[in-house]
C-alpha cells in the first residue's frame, strides 16, 4: 500500500483505517448483486458498492487475459469473488479459438464488461475509470479518465501502437526464451511447475500470429522445484493430484475447483497470511494448457529437478544446443526458422505480429478490418 500511494498518502490515511485491500472471503463487506444476463454470478465489494463515487485507478498494458489490463478488469477481477472470476478464467472460456491469439474480441473480455456493467447498474453509479497507457518501461504515454465503457476502446487505440508490433516476415519454428524465478506473480513463478506452464501459455498467447503449426519453445529455466508454499499454499496439493486418477491433462483438474476454493485452511493463508486465493491456481492451469494446445513440444533447458518438467508433459535437455538439435531431427528440420526473445518476462510485452496482417492467420485477424492487430 506504501509503495502504490507514497509515504504522505498512506500515513494520513492508513493508520485512521481509511485504506483497506478487498478481502473475496469477508461475507461482510460483499455484495452479492445477481447474475448477468449470460448466467454468471457476479459478488462484488460492499465498500465500493455502498460508496458515493466508486473510481477505478490502474492501467492499459498489454495482457494475455483479455488483451490489455485496465477498465471493467479492474472491478470484474479485483473487487470481485471467486465465483465470479470462475465465469472467466476457465477451459470454457480460455480455450476458446477467440482467446488464442490475445485480442480485446475475446469472450473472456466480454464476460469482463458484462459483469462490470451489471456492478454499475446494481450500484446505481458508473465507475470512474482512470487507465495510463503504459510503454516497455512502464512510463505514461497517454492517460484517459472516464465512463469505463467509453475509455477502453480509446486508451486500446493508443496501446496498440506500442503493442501489437507488425514485424514478422515469416513464422517462426523454435522459439528461445528464459525464464526467470521471480516475474508476475511472485517469487517462485519460474520454478512452480503449475505457474511455470502459465508462464509458458502466455508466450504462446501473445505470439501466436508468428508462430508455425509445428512450433517448438526452447526455455532455459532453473526449475528446481521450489513452490514457494507461502504464497501458493495450495499448488502443492494440486500438482500431486495431476499426478494421479486419471489426470492426463491440466483441464481434467477443473472439477476440483470448487473443492479447493472452499478450503478453510487455504483460505484463511490468503486472508491472514499473504497467500494467493486458491481459485487462483485454477486460472493458471486453464491458461497453462494452451501452451501443449499450440505447441509440438516444449523444452526445459538445465532444470535442476528435470522431473518437475516431466511430470507436466514438457521435454528437459541439457543445454539448449541439445534441445535443439532434438527438435531439427523430430520435428522442425534441418533448417528451422528460429526467434530469440532475450527480454521475455523481464520486459514489458508486445504482442508480435506478421508484417503482412493477412499472414496472421486467424479467425478474427480477416473478420475485424481496422483494427490494428487485424489489418
Amino acid at each position: 500500500m506504501k509503495t502504490i500511494l507514497g509515504e504522505e498518502l498512506f500515513n494520513e490515511f492508513y493508520y485512521t483505517g481509511q485504506i483497506t485491500s478487498h478481502d473475496s472471503e469477508d461475507y461482510d463487506h460483499l455484495v452479492d448483486i445477481g447474475y448477468t444476463d449470460h448466467g454468471d454470478h457476479v459478488i462484488m465489494n460492499k465498500y465500493v458498492y455502498d460508496a458515493d463515487v466508486a473510481i477505478l485507478i490502474g492501467h492499459t498494458q498489454g495482457n494475455p487475459y483479455g488483451g490489455y489490463s485496465g477498465g471493467y478488469k479492474h472491478c470484474a477481477t479485483g473487487i470481485s469473488h471467486w465465483r465470479s472470476i470462475a465465469a472467466h478464467h476457465v477451459p470454457e472460456v480460455m480455450h476458446r479459438p477467440d482467446f488464442v491469439p490475445v485480442s480485446t474480441h475475446s469472450e473472456m473480455r466480454n464476460k469482463f464488461d458484462q459483469q462490470g456493467m451489471l456492478m454499475e447498474e446494481k450500484m446505481g453509479k458508473k465507475f470512474f475509470c482512470c487507465d495510463a497507457v503504459l510503454d516497455s518501461k512502464s512510463r505514461q504515454i497517454a492517460i484517459f479518465s472516464g465512463y469505463a465503457k467509453e475509455l477502453q476502446p480509446v486508451s486500446w487505440a493508443v496501446a496498440d501502437k506500442r503493442t501489437y508490433v507488425h514485424w514478422a516476415e515469416k513464422k517462426y519454428d523454435v522459439v528461445v526464451f528464459g525464464m526467470p524465478t521471480n516475474f508476475h506473480y511472485g517469487n517462485g513463478m519460474g520454478t512452480n511447475p503449475i505457474q511455470m506452464m502459465q508462464a509458458l501459455s502466455a508466450q504462446v498467447i501473445r505470439h501466436k500470429r508468428i508462430l508455425a503449426d509445428h512450433c517448438v519453445f526452447i526455455v532455459p529455466a532453473i526449475c528446481d522445484g521450489w513452490f514457494h508454499d507461502e504464497r501458493w499454499p495450495y499448488l502443492r496439493e494440486l500438482y500431486e493430484m495431476f499426478q494421479h486418477d486419471y489426470m492426463q491433462i491440466l483441464p481434467d483438474m477443473n472439477r476440483y475447483g470448487e473443492y479447493f476454493a472452499t478450503n478453510a485452511e487455504y483460505i484463511r493463508k490468503y486472508r491472514y497470511a499473504n497467500a494467493f486465493h486458491p481459485f487462483h491456481g485454477f486460472s493458471m492451469m486453464s491458461c497453462g494448457h494452451i501452451a501443449e494446445m499450440n505447441t509440438s513440444a516444449i523444452y526445459i533447458v538445465g532444470a535442476r529437478e528435470p522431473g518437475i518438467a516431466r511430470s507436466m508433459g514438457l521435454k528437459t535437455r541439457a543445454t539448449v544446443e541439445e534441445a535443439l538439435e532434438d527438435a531439427k531431427k523430430k520435428i522442425v528440420g534441418d533448417n528451422p526458422n528460429i526467434l530469440a526473445l532475450p527480454k521475455a518476462f523481464t520486459t514489458t510485452a508486445v504482442h508480435l505480429c506478421m508484417k503482412d496482417p493477412s499472414q496472421n492467420s486467424h479467425t478474427r485477424d480477416g473478420a475485424t478490418a481496422g483494427h490494428p492487430c487485424c489489418g
